[in-house]
């Protein structure tokens, strides 16, 4: 997690929304990403979406079955549907997202063998969040 921790950083850095993602297959990383919606001028461009989309390509497969997303905050419910496509094996993430999150669905929509775990690092992801938006609002 502190690795998308550093990831998140640098899209705070960037002026994006301070999301990080980090895919680990295998005890190695085989990607890393933050979002970038405003520098892409994607609004897909997500840190999962991209994490997902590098790792599946270093990998050779559209499938991370073997593999575990560790991302900052809770994925919303556009990247939860992409998780469950390449039926990611683990979802770790940190802070939760009670505007936007996926588990504002009430059915699960992630792959059925998905395990999740939530709160790692919670506090400091949650804190980076809670920093982006004051100084938005500050503005």
């Amino acid at each position: 997690m502190h690795q998308a921790l550093s990831e998140a950083r640098k899209a705070l850095e960037a002026g994006e929304v301070p999301v990080g993602a980090v895919v680990v297959c295998g005890n190695r990383i085989v990607a890393r990403a933050h979002n970038q919606t405003e520098k892409l001028t994607d609004a897909t461009a997500h840190a999962e979406m991209l994490a997902v989309t590098a790792a599946a390509n270093y990998l050779g497969s559209k499938y991370l079955s073997e593999c575990t997303l560790y991302v900052t905050l809770e994925p919303c419910v556009m990247c939860a549907g992409a998780l469950a496509w390449v039926q990611l094996q683990r979802l770790v993430f940190g802070a939760s997202d009670p505007q936007r999150g996926y588990r504002l669905i009430k059915n699960n929509i992630l792959h059925p063998r998905t395990r999740v775990t939530e709160g790692l690092a919670g506090e400091q992801c949650k804190q980076l969040i809670d920093q982006f938006f004051k100084t938005i609002r500050e503005k």
